[in-house]
């Protein structure tokens, strides 16, 4: 069955930029896959960060922003190793996500298991719909 899919008048212009930069790059960035989902009491981003350890990952907010930040370094053995081809993408990356307004900045919370960084973004309570009295005037 063909799908409709929305058309986005920069997208050509986004993958010329990425063209453009790997021209000028002698490899490819590592750039993580990130899926966000919205589930009742939060919003969880995960992102594939296959080989990282956490202590090659940061997670902070600042401003009401999300950053990962990471770095998946190519480690070279001892032995005099003739690679024909290296398609495995190495180096620093730095992702950043504008959070909803209703995010709990204060009590979010970051795990990692099996090459999936999960970050836990908890919602913070509706605020409760109340009346407001009215003083009469002289």
């Amino acid at each position: 069955m063909p799908m409709l899919t929305r058309w986005d008048p920069f997208a050509e212009l986004s993958r010329l930029q990425n063209d453009m930069n790997r021209a000028w790059t002698n490899r490819e960035r590592f750039e993580p896959a990130v899926d966000i989902r919205e589930e009742d009491e939060a919003i969880v981003i995960e992102a594939e960060v296959p080989g990282l350890k956490a202590d090659n990952l940061k997670v902070h907010v600042d401003d009401n922003v999300l950053t990962l930040e990471g770095e998946r370094r190519f480690e070279k053995e001892e032995k005099k190793e003739r690679y024909h081809r290296i398609e495995r993408s190495y180096g620093k990356f730095v992702r950043s996500f504008s959070l909803p307004k209703n995010v709990d900045g204060e009590h979010i919370d970051a795990k990692l298991d099996d090459g999936l960084l999960t970050v836990r973004l908890p919602k913070r309570a509706a605020p409760e719909k109340r009346r407001i009295q009215i003083e009469p005037g002289a």
